[in-house]
């Protein structure tokens, strides 16, 4: 069994790939736009180049993101994910490469359970919690 998350970016879901590739070096393992569907009749109305499905791979992670209904500003209340990563400086990188455009809620720092972890929400409204593993 596995659980995967399944993110809806609501019209900025092409944006978002390209940021997550750049920021923690995602793969696109697949890329549908609704344009591309088998059935037309599930293409959301007036958006056929928006993103229908894609996977990415994020180390040995798959997150599974879309446009969803193109509402506008996607909403990821009480939803974070976790990097985690090997060495502080490859959490500094990542944590500075996902902050950019975002919020800083808590820089990273030494705590009793990592040597580097912090938290911050991207250009995209998604909440990250970065650190290393002990």
């Amino acid at each position: 069994m596995q659980v995967q998350p399944y993110l809806f970016f609501e019209g900025s879901c092409e944006e978002a790939i390209g940021f997550y590739r750049k920021a923690v070096g995602a793969e696109v393992q697949m890329l549908m736009h609704y344009k591309d569907a088998p059935e037309q009749g599930a293409a959301t109305p007036g958006h056929p180049d928006k993103v229908m499905h894609a996977s990415l791979k994020i180390g040995q992670s798959t997150v599974l993101m879309s446009d969803g209904r193109c509402s506008g500003k996607p909403a990821f209340s009480g939803l974070s994910l976790s990097l985690i990563l090997r060495t502080a400086a490859e959490a500094q990188r990542a944590f500075a490469a996902l902050a950019d455009g975002g919020d800083i809620a808590m820089p990273l720092a030494k705590t009793f359970f990592s040597p580097q972890f912090g938290m911050l929400t991207d250009r995209f409204g998604l909440m990250w919690m970065v650190m290393v593993e002990e």
